[in-house]
């Protein structure tokens, strides 16, 4: 009998790990084996379906992130440990993580982007011997909305990591609505991800490797910043989230031209990402 490509499995919820109000990671019972970058079709019976990027994986499980958006994210959402959820996959071409090794690897991770690459993060924490240099900029609308604090500090212990946010957080005080000082609610970076760009220091372009991940608009202008930095376009890797339905290129809500985003991608070089208007 042919297998059934849109029959679902069943996984187990392990774990359910608050990032914000609104991003939760789920750990998952699963024995499939993706590789860096890949996603999954995930669903509720009578809810509906999404894809969802894989931010890690091991032995018997895999994890996501899961930003609550929609209905069929906010029927997620409503689930805890114990709880099931229905997958397919994965699908979709990952990260050529091999490329990078012996290389100077550099990151840049917008938001909820930073997810489908944390497990390329790992993988290169657990064997940071691999690289000649690891660089990683990740940028958030605030500091509530940051990601992977614990991992952020892990990987920094390590490697190079610089967190930028747009603006600080805003509270209110006596009725009114300040923002906070830099110095009490975030002592780090404020400003776009583009600005760190300009300030990496890049001994050698033809061994730096980029992955560049996060809206459109910011892989947008990242890229170009990489690029005025002499990068090579086909050193340069990004990865596209958006528009996907059913995974197998049969809907055709992902295609951008005649490119089939869910069979192509979701990881593309840039080389052909820069025609994919998006």
């Amino acid at each position: 009998m042919a297998k059934n490509n849109f029959l679902p499995l069943r996984a187990k919820i392990l774990e359910k790990l608050k990032q914000t109000e609104i991003d939760w990671t789920y750990r998952l019972e699963c024995q499939v084996k993706p590789i860096f970058g890949q996603f999954m079709e995930v669903s509720i019976p009578g809810v509906g379906e999404c894809p969802i990027s894989i931010s890690d994986f091991g032995d018997g499980y895999i994890e996501m992130t899961i930003r609550k958006v929609g209905k069929v994210t906010s029927g997620i959402d409503r689930l805890g440990v114990g709880d099931y959820l229905y997958m397919r996959g994965p699908y979709g071409h990952g990260f050529p993580v091999e490329d990078f090794q012996n290389k100077h690897l550099i990151i840049a991770a917008g938001g909820t982007g930073l997810a489908p690459v944390k497990s390329v993060i790992n993988y290169f924490y657990e064997n940071h011997g691999l690289l000649k240099k690891f660089d990683i900029l990740s940028g958030f609308k605030t500091p509530s909305d940051i990601l992977f604090k614990s991992d952020l500090d892990k990987w920094a212990q390590v490697f190079s990591v610089v967190v930028t946010v747009d603006k600080a957080d805003e509270v209110e005080t006596e009725g009114a609505v300040n923002l906070q000082a830099k110095t009490n609610s975030w002592p780090s970076k404020i400003g776009l991800i583009t600005n760190l760009v300009p300030d990496l220091q890049i001994p050698s372009l033809a061994d730096t490797r980029v992955i560049i991940v996060g809206p459109p608009i910011m892989m947008k202008f990242t890229a170009r910043e990489f690029l005025s930095r002499g990068i090579a376009k086909e050193d340069i890797w990004v990865s596209f989230e958006r528009k996907m339905s059913c995974g197998l290129g049969k809907c055709g809500h992902c295609k951008i031209d005649e490119t089939y985003v869910c069979l192509e991608g979701p990881v593309f070089n840039f080389s052909k990402a820069q025609n994919l208007l998006d």
